[in-house]
């Protein structure tokens, strides 16, 4: 098939680099000049592991181009994807600007029948909005279709090539015969193609990720708890995890939740709720809980060195993306942890595996925070290590080594990476998440 890819972000890239793979040819599209011209070159703009080898393979082959007209997009393909962002907006409804902007753009330069398919996350009625924006500029015939991703960042190029299942919402059989066409060589295995009507669609995304956030969320509640009452978090989450009806999957408790899906995605469907009359109190509280959640670290430094005795003090900082392997730093929990440290006066050495960058364009040049070339310079004369994001090139550090760059040996772990009988042999004062503290 000829296919366009509108946008290239984690989600327009990955998408057109996976379609590429499977023998379609396939156009990237992006306004930005610069961006383009970087892809053509094989720069990836952002850290996703395998994408840059996938980019490369079929650039070279000619079946994956970049161009920033968005009317070269339109006349030589059959299919056109819609994946530009969707951010936030001030009531925490998504800004569906850029989409209905590209949608005006398709209708403008339609010379036959497409299939256009909404790829970005967006609410319930958003095929609808851009199918009249469409045909209010062209008399040509068009199917719009809800493809939602379902993306870990991380793990985006094994997640489209070996989808768990695929979601498909349309209005047509043509549309759902081209969509199922499309995906048959990803489904290989037999994973489900899972073709409904397009609001059911466009619920789904919504629906799935506050049901992880949500689980995200409960376990962090838990683990609060559990130090209240003297339990073990880590006991208590393979006693309900092995319950078959609950399953493993998303109760390890840490500092919250970041990213470019769980925060906008929980926010943007309690806002679709509201303007239909309606109250998402669970949905509500998971947001509540996440953004207290990414405080807690705080409170126990605080708790730990006194809340007005952290002036002049300097923290190592191990881990800036929100998770591993990517270089995302939206919504970071270590954003709202600097953010306190500086203002209470601390000074902050920081350290990521691949997101520096990405967190300097976030927080900017900030008095008393260094970006430090590896982990160990970051806790070097440091009054304690706080570690961020789970990256597996921290999680077997040399604790001696640990032990002389700290000025004294406190950690406060934020994802549990560390055994607590390790940390206690260590001799290291150790706080984490939903655990009893080891002195």
């Amino acid at each position: 098939m000829n296919i366009t890819v509108v946008g290239t972000g984690y989600v327009g890239l990955v998408a057109g680099a996976c379609f590429a793979e499977t023998g379609n040819y396939v156009i990237c599209v992006d306004v930005n000049a610069k961006k383009v011209e970087a892809l053509r070159r094989g720069e990836i703009p952002i850290y996703e592991p395998g994408l840059e080898d996938l980019v490369s393979r079929n650039a070279q082959s000619g079946r994956l181009t970049f161009t920033t007209s968005l009317q070269e997009g339109v006349e030589n393909s059959e299919m056109i994807f819609i994946a530009v962002g969707t951010p936030q907006d001030e009531d925490g409804s998504a800004d569906l600007t850029h989409v209905l902007a590209v949608a005006r753009g398709i209708g403008q330069f339609m010379n036959g029948h497409k299939v256009v398919v909404d790829k970005s996350t967006v609410p319930v009625g958003t095929a609808n909005k851009v199918r009249e924006a469409i045909a209010a500029l062209t008399k040509h015939s068009f199917d719009v279709v809800s493809n939602p991703e379902f993306l870990k960042e991380g793990a985006a190029v094994d997640d489209f090539m070996k989808p768990d299942r695929v979601v498909v919402g349309v209005a047509s059989e043509h549309a759902g015969q081209v969509m199922r066409q499309l995906y048959a060589p990803f489904v290989r295995t037999n994973n489900p193609i899972l073709v409904m009507d397009v609001p059911s669609a466009e619920m789904t995304k919504y629906a799935a990720n506050t049901m992880l956030a949500t689980r995200v969320s409960f376990m962090n509640e838990i683990a609060n708890l559990c130090e209240i009452v003297g339990a073990d978090v880590d006991s208590v989450r393979i006693g309900m995890g092995t319950d078959s009806r609950i399953g493993m999957s998303f109760l390890f408790p840490g500092i919250g939740y970041g990213g470019s899906c769980f925060p906008k995605d929980v926010q943007a469907l309690v806002r679709t709720a509201k303007d239909h009359g309606r109250e998402l109190q669970i949905a509500a509280s998971v947001e509540d809980v996440n953004h207290n959640q990414k405080m807690v670290m705080v409170h126990k430094i605080r708790s730990h060195y006194g809340a007005d005795k952290l002036k002049g003090r300097t923290f190592g900082i191990w881990g800036l993306a929100f998770k591993p392997k990517t270089d995302d730093t939206r919504e970071a929990p270590a954003l709202t942890i600097i953010e306190e440290l500086l203002k209470a006066g601390a000074n902050v050495r920081a350290f990521d595996p691949e997101a520096v960058a990405s967190f300097k364009e976030r927080i900017g040049e900030r008095a008393g925070l260094t970006f430090c070339e590896n982990n160990y310079d970051a806790i070097d004369s440091a009054d304690a290590l706080i570690v961020c994001t789970e990256w597996n090139a921290f999680r077997q550090p040399n604790f001696k080594r640990i032990r002389e760059k700290l000025k004294v040996p406190v950690i406060f772990d934020g994802r549990n990476i560390f055994n607590m009988g390790d940390m206690k042999r260590e001799g290291f004062t150790y706080y984490s998440i939903g655990r009893p503290v080891v002195k």
